[in-house]
């Protein structure tokens, strides 16, 4: 047990649970790529849906495509510095990375830390049979929240196995009392076997974000206690908790208040999978004055275009490296260290490399 910082400002002193719970009303005619309404009922019912054969595989080919490409600079980056001996070029999209951690530990934390949204993602986030959808759920003023993430959930790795949370626990207090739609779409099948995610239903019913600790093993994760969860959600972990394998084509739709995690990925190949998420722009957009999110659409406009040039002048993960970071303002290319205002947000009960980062410059 570490002497971190004692309160936690994250936890919230009000409930909301009304914009958790109470589902619009349905809409007259259902548009491309909308649900039965009896879907939409079960969303707020119990905090997430399981959504089949949405996309087609040429719909998310150009994903797994800039996956690729992802892997591919990292590689480079990695062969100049002397880091690797081989770029591993005969190793497939669901293979290469993980030669990559086999010969320098860490390879996917910095994929993750320095990916960049490409094309590919920014279509699947503004697809129109997928805003159709959100606003079932957020009426037709959409924005896209700016916390996308790609996972790179490598065979073995304990980074990529991630613990009960809320995200709302990752968020700032204003993201508290107002629904923030998460779909969770995984590159292939998504199993048992390779970590798939697992859901708690009912767990947004009181409209609380319950208490995390900072931060899990040896990782930049929050951690919901699954005694907190029973007793501050009022959960039955015997009953309530699902483990959802997903198809290819499909995704989970979920919501900021639902307890969610996944296990290690016991499989040969990579579980890729990317979270994209979007609120209504009468909200506040950002991430802790971070980055602002991207309008899809509005009420009062036609044809609103994102506009993704101002979106992408901010990258909110090397904002906040620089922010929160104890070196401060740049950090070596290849630190594994990730440091987020999250942690400043729960009681740290376990310091490490992460961390120690963060509270350092906290300190000074």
């Amino acid at each position: 047990m570490a002497t971190g910082t004692l309160l936690t400002p994250g936890l919230p002193d009000k409930c909301y649970p009304e914009p958790f719970n109470t589902p619009p009303p349905p809409v007259k005619e259902r548009k491309p790529g909308q649900l039965p309404y009896e879907d939409i009922v079960k969303y707020f019912k119990e905090g997430y849906i399981v959504v089949r054969d949405f996309f087609t595989p040429e719909e998310l080919q150009p994903c797994r495509d800039a996956v690729e490409k992802m892997v591919d600079a990292l590689a480079q980056k990695l062969y100049q510095a002397g880091k690797i001996r081989s770029l591993y070029e005969d190793y497939g999209v669901f293979q290469r990375l993980t030669m990559l951690e086999h010969e320098f530990p860490g390879s996917n934390i910095l994929l993750f830390k320095h990916q960049k949204l490409p094309q590919a993602f920014m279509n699947v986030w503004s697809n129109e049979r997928m805003l159709n959808l959100i606003e079932q759920l957020i009426g037709p003023d959409i924005a896209g929240h700016p916390t996308w993430n790609l996972r790179t959930k490598t065979p073995e790795s304990k980074i990529g196995a991630i613990p009960w949370h809320q995200d709302s626990g990752y968020f700032s207090n204003e993201s508290y009392d107002h629904l923030i739609p998460t779909a969770w779409i995984p590159f292939l099948d998504a199993t048992p076997e390779n970590g798939c995610m697992q859901m708690v239903k009912y767990g947004h019913v009181d409209g609380r974000v319950a208490r995390h600790t900072c931060c899990h093993a040896n990782t930049w994760y929050i951690t919901l206690e699954e005694d907190t969860m029973v007793k501050e959600l009022g959960v039955d972990l015997k009953k309530d908790v699902c483990i959802e394998p997903v198809p290819y084509g499909g995704f989970i739709l979920f919501h900021n208040l639902t307890p969610h995690r996944s296990g290690v990925n016991l499989s040969n190949d990579i579980r890729w999978s990317i979270d994209l998420r979007w609120q209504s722009p009468f909200y506040n957009m950002g991430f802790y004055n971070i980055q602002d999110g991207v309008r899809f659409r509005s009420s009062s406009e036609t044809n609103v275009k994102p506009d993704w040039d101002k979106f992408l002048s901010v990258d909110r993960k090397e904002v906040w490296q620089k922010k929160y970071f104890k070196e401060v303002k740049k950090t070596e290319e290849f630190d594994t260290r990730i440091t987020g205002p999250w942690i400043g947000q729960w009681q740290i009960v376990n310091e490490n490399a992460h961390t120690k980062a963060f509270t350092s410059m906290s300190k000074a």
